[in-house]
C-alpha cells in the first residue's frame, strides 16, 4: 500500500470518530445552525482529517479545525483567516502551490509538508478539554509514524507544542515559545510558533514576519 493510500485510510477513520459527545453534539449543531454569509453551503461537521503530502519532511500541527473554518470546508485551515496566514507563509517557503485555501477543491497542493490539528473536530470557544485532547492524540502519533520521511515538526501554540511533546515523550517537557527549537533523535527538530488566530495576528502577537521566520527556518532544516 502507498503511504498515501495509508494517509487516505486514516483520513477515513478520523472522519468518522465519534468519540468525544461534547465535540460531536457542537460540530454537528454548527453544521446545521451555520453562519449567515455560510447559510447557503453544506457543512462538513465531522472530524476533519490532516492534508498534504503523505511523503512530507515537515509537519505542522494546530489546535483544532475553526468551526466555520475546517468543520465547514472539511479540510484543516480551510477557508478562515488562520488558514490565509498560515497557507501564505507555506507558499513563500515553497511549501504550497498557491497562497491560499479556500475550499477543499481549490488546487491547493502542498509540497513536501502535510498539515494537521492536535484535536479533530471543532471544539466549542476553540477550547477542547484535556480528556478530549487525550481521545483523539492516537490520530496524530499514527501521523507522525506514517510521515516516514518526517524531519520537522512545527507546532502552531502552546496546545499543539504540549500534544506533539506528548506523542514524541519528551522529557522533561521543553518550553513552548515562539521560535523554541528542540533538536530530537535521529536529525529532527521541533519548532514552536504562535498561532496564526486572529487574536494573535490582529494584535499584532504574530506578525507575517514572525510567521516566515519559522517556515524559512523548516525549509533550511529539511535542506533543498
Amino acid at each position: 500500500m502507498t503511504a498515501g493510500a495509508v494517509m487516505a485510510q486514516l483520513g477515513k477513520q478520523v472522519a468518522s470518530c465519534t468519540a468525544c459527545p461534547r465535540l460531536v453534539a457542537w460540530r454537528q449543531e454548527v453544521a446545521l445552525v451555520r453562519r449567515a454569509q455560510f447559510a447557503d453551503q453544506t457543512y462538513w461537521g465531522r472530524p476533519v482529517p490532516g492534508y498534504g503530502d503523505p511523503k512530507a519532511e515537515v509537519l505542522v500541527v494546530g489546535l483544532a479545525p475553526a468551526a466555520h473554518g475546517g468543520n465547514r470546508t472539511g479540510r484543516v485551515f480551510t477557508g478562515d483567516r488562520s488558514g490565509d496566514w498560515l497557507f501564505r507563509a507555506m507558499w513563500r517557503a515553497g511549501f504550497a502551490n498557491q497562497p491560499t485555501s479556500v475550499t477543499s477543491d481549490d488546487g491547493l497542493e502542498l509540497k513536501r509538508a502535510w498539515v494537521t490539528a492536535a484535536v479533530k473536530c471543532a471544539p466549542p470557544l476553540n477550547r477542547p478539554t484535556t480528556d478530549e485532547r487525550d481521545r483523539c492524540i492516537s490520530f496524530l502519533m499514527r501521523e507522525i509514524s506514517l510521515l516516514s520521511q518526517l524531519r520537522v515538526v512545527v507546532a502552531l501554540g502552546q496546545f499543539a507544542w504540549s500534544s506533539v511533546c506528548m506523542c514524541l515523550e519528551l522529557t522533561p517537557r521543553p518550553k513552548f515559545t515562539h521560535g523554541a527549537e528542540v533538536e530530537l533523535v535521529g536529525q529532527r527538530w521541533l519548532l514552536g510558533c504562535f498561532h496564526p488566530s486572529q487574536q494573535n495576528t490582529f494584535t499584532g502577537k504574530l506578525t507575517e514576519q514572525m510567521l516566515d521566520s519559522v517556515f524559512e527556518r523548516a525549509r533550511w532544516l529539511i535542506g533543498p
